[in-house]
């Protein structure tokens, strides 16, 4: 199995990444952040969830040793990894399964996948699903400077 650190460690590597851990050894929300300060507008590109939260407990992530890693993607892969595009949600699923690719049980409708555990199947894809989230923000930041330079 893959651990948070392991996720985190590998974003960390990643060109003006910024890993926010409020808690040690709690959830962990990851932008694209070069002056190292927390975007004031968006929200982070991916995330990393420790426990159960207020409407989102179909992970069962209070049980030990569980947590869940969190993905925005964009439609095309969403469709390629889920067989269903995000505004089509029907198949039912059990997200309590690990180291399997699904959409988010809150916000898959609005284009995030998720992990529980990543392990051998999912390891790889959830880096590189991380590494191409965290290069579509590094665009959209880009395209913001370019459009408000006193910025």
């Amino acid at each position: 199995m893959t651990s948070i650190e392991q996720i985190i460690s590998a974003v960390e590597e990643l060109d003006g990444a910024l890993v926010l851990r409020p808690e040690p050894d709690g959830d962990a929300y990851l932008y694209h952040a070069p002056d190292g300060r927390p975007p004031r507008t968006g929200q982070p590109y991916g995330t990393i969830t420790t426990a159960d939260q207020p409407g989102d407990t179909a992970s069962h992530l209070d049980a030990p040793d569980r947590w869940r890693v969190n993905v925005h993607v964009d439609r095309g892969i969403f469709e390629a990894l889920t067989g269903e595009t995000p505004s089509a949600l029907t198949r039912p699923r059990d997200h309590t399964a690990v180291d399997t690719v699904l959409p988010h049980p809150v916000y898959g409708t609005a284009g995030w996948i998720c992990v529980v555990n990543p392990g051998p199947r999912t390891a790889d894809t959830v880096t590189r699903l991380l590494r191409d989230a965290h290069e579509r923000a590094r665009a959209r930041h880009q395209r913001r400077q370019r459009l408000s330079p006193g910025r």
